[in-house]
């Protein structure tokens, strides 16, 4: 995880005559992507989360907005689906990322792929940001890229609706969905996270997979018995971790949601010997409050640990994003809607001219690619 910027609710829509330029800019932009780097290239590129919010501000999006995914995922989107370029994608905002599912089976039908393993993916990429990692983040965006290799990316987004603050998900292609699975995340970096993914939750993860074994009437009354804890009782006999502060860590817990198991997952974990954590995160009804409730039983009863680290590691940065044309939102500055046009103009003409012609053109990015913009001419947007 490598990339993040956190993203504040903003309200207000897209005017009309903004949304039909960025249809258009969009489009041209990924002909263009496609052409340079193919359709693994720009699927890269989307699941960089840097990469895909200078894309969000090329087409007049603000930089730290949380409709910036939801819309510039959107307009991708529907340009994937009218132009074909070998890549298309799936879901989107609210009941949209529920047809995820449907939509990947259309997609595979048109790619001839089995549509299964993606299905599957779709899914428990939803289940690792929502469950095996905990940041107080609600998942509503979902959306699957997928080309006509079989390569694929995802960017979800979350909501915290206390703060009004959004975090968004970047995967692409990830072969372990277990240890450390994401290309980046974008969001502030909280004070600690329940992180059941990170390298350092191995131990961890073994160990779920031997508890969840047991009976879950007898973990049902381990969790109760360090509830009662927090209250101030103490049983007969409890073996108490060395260094452990068990109401400090029961608050911890407590701040991220309610502390409940849910006995029929467990039976059915059980029932199938669930052997390795992708398929214990997949069972259906194992959601948050279960796994917290575990992870605290593991932590209090038999000394083993998930990570607490929040798995951010660059904050927003105001003066990383340039604009091409202006924001929607008037910042840094009232979209110019004559340089719009021109930029869409000058595009089309690009996309339509020979390798040779195009080739100019990147030679003449290369010579702008170090330019740095002054630093006392930098200011916030």
């Amino acid at each position: 995880m490598r990339n993040v910027a956190d993203l504040p609710l903003h309200g207000g829509h897209v005017p009309p005559w903004l949304a039909q330029r960025m249809r258009k800019l969009t489009r041209l932009v990924l002909i263009l992507a496609v052409e340079e780097y193919g359709t693994k290239g720009l699927l890269e590129r989307l699941s960089d989360p840097v990469w895909f919010q200078a894309f969000n501000n090329v087409i007049g999006m603000d930089w730290d907005s949380s409709g910036s995914t939801t819309v510039t995922a959107g307009m991708i989107k529907d340009a994937l689906w009218r132009e074909e370029l070998g890549v298309k994608a799936a879901g989107g905002k609210g009941k949209k990322s529920r047809a995820t599912p449907e939509e990947l089976k259309t997609i595979a039908e048109i790619y001839d792929l089995d549509p299964t393993p993606y299905v599957r993916t779709s899914r428990l990429v939803a289940k690792v940001d929502t469950v095996a990692l905990q940041t107080g983040y609600q998942l509503y965006h979902h959306v699957f890229f997928l080309d006509e290799e079989g390569n694929w990316a995802v960017i979800q987004q979350g909501m915290n609706e206390a703060e009004r603050m959004a975090r968004r998900f970047h995967w692409f292609d990830a072969e372990v969905f277990t240890l450390d699975p994401h290309k980046g995340i974008a969001g502030l970096k909280r004070e600690f996270a329940l992180n059941t993914v990170s390298n350092e939750a191995r131990k961890y993860q073994k160990t779920l997979l031997d508890i969840i074994q047991e009976k879950p009437v007898k973990i049902e009354r381990e969790l109760e018995s360090l509830k009662a804890i927090a209250r101030g009782y103490r049983p007969l006999v409890y073996y108490k971790p060395r260094d452990v502060d068990e109401k400090t860590l029961i608050q911890k817990y407590e701040s991220l949601g309610k502390l409940e198991l849910n006995r029929r997952a467990l039976e059915f974990a059980r029932e199938l010997s669930v052997n390795n954590y992708e398929e214990l995160l997949l069972l259906k009804g194992l959601g948050p409050s279960t796994l917290r409730a575990l992870s605290l039983v593991l932590e209090l009863v038999y000394d083993v640990h998930p990570s607490w680290k929040d798995p951010v590691t660059h904050p927003p940065d105001p003066f990383k994003f340039t604009y091409a044309v202006g924001g929607k939102d008037r910042v840094p500055f009232p979209v110019e809607r004559g340089t719009y046009d021109e930029l869409i103009s000058f595009l089309e003409k690009l996309v339509e001219k020979n390798l040779q012609e195009k080739a100019l053109v990147r030679n003449v990015t290369k010579i702008t690619k170090n330019w740095k913009f002054p630093e006392e001419e930098k200011r916030a947007t």
